[in-house]
């Protein structure tokens, strides 16, 4: 990965907790002010979010070292763990949200009080989460982060939270106070929803899942345009944090010198590389056809 990529990663974790940080205390002013318990599910959040955003930035720092004497392969699986995490900590504060609504709908009413104070704080969540993650699409679409993304949809989560508090603010200033519970109840069953793809994807590359099938197509593709190679197989593929692996054999003439061979191993690894530049590429050369290796 290039040193601007890095720096990238590095901005958008930085950018993260100082937002959520922020969030974090505008929202405990106004949720001391108002008592609503959508709001609450933002406050708990947002502080998730700080606590997931600092997993990231760890995370991060660690992916991006290169391979050393004891990790061949680099570091960035570290990448995935951060995901894992990341998604207990929304499921378990989903989980908390949803037990809390369910207490308060069963219930006395409770009045919530100060809306204006409380929509205000919400304009403004909408507006900073909006920003950042515009800088985070920029920075996932250099550097194809899987943490970067599951940081991201955190906040993406939280524009439809924030937006949900706004309704429920305005439904409890014209009476409607048990808004505040329903909404806070359904978004603490979007949030569980919302993480599941997140952590199977997080497990599919901790367990070395291959490229999808386009890749797999465009790699074999790009291989069998160099004029000289006959064939490609045995094509393996897995992913490790924004870094992915690639094994391919490609049959050559059996005539051709090493020299010639290994040149157009070369172009073809070069031609993938084109399509994944931040790929690990390994071409062995098989001599066509076939033949059959002895047994010793």
């Amino acid at each position: 990965m290039s040193k601007e990529n890095h720096r990238l990663l590095k901005l958008a974790t930085y950018a993260s907790v100082a937002t959520a940080s922020l969030l974090i205390i505008a929202k405990l002013a106004a949720w001391f002010m108002t008592g609503s318990l959508s709001l609450l599910a933002t406050l708990l959040d947002s502080t998730m979010d700080v606590l997931a955003s600092l997993i990231t930035l760890f995370a991060i720092r660690i992916a991006i070292q290169p391979a050393d004497d004891d990790h061949h392969f680099g570091h960035g699986k570290a990448e995935q763990l951060a995901v894992l995490a990341q998604a207990a900590f929304i499921a378990g504060s989903a989980i908390v949200l949803i037990l809390n609504s369910l207490d308060r709908m069963s219930g006395d009413d409770i009045v919530l009080q100060n809306e204006n104070a409380g929509l205000g704080v919400m304009a403004f969540s909408m507006v900073a989460t909006i920003i950042l993650i515009t800088f985070q699409r920029y920075v996932i679409k250099r550097t194809d982060s899987a943490a970067i993304k599951s940081d991201s949809l955190h906040y993406r989560m939280d524009l439809l939270t924030n937006f949900a508090v706004i309704i429920a603010l305005f439904g409890a200033s014209q009476g409607y106070d048990q808004l505040d519970n329903l909404l806070a109840f359904l978004i603490g069953g979007y949030m569980i929803f919302s993480v599941r793809k997140l952590a199977w994807e997080a497990i599919q590359q901790l367990m070395d899942h291959a490229l999808p099938p386009e890749d797999l197509e465009e790699i074999e593709r790009r291989a069998l345009s160099i004029h000289g190679v006959l064939g490609v197989h045995d094509v393996r593929t897995r992913v490790s944090g924004p870094m992915s692996f690639i094994q391919m054999h490609l049959d050559l003439e059996a005539e051709l010198s090493l020299e010639r061979a290994h040149h157009l191993g070369a172009k073809a690894k070069r031609a993938v590389l084109e399509y994944l530049p931040d790929a690990d590429v390994i071409v062995h050369l098989d001599p066509y056809p076939h033949e059959p290796i002895d047994e010793y």
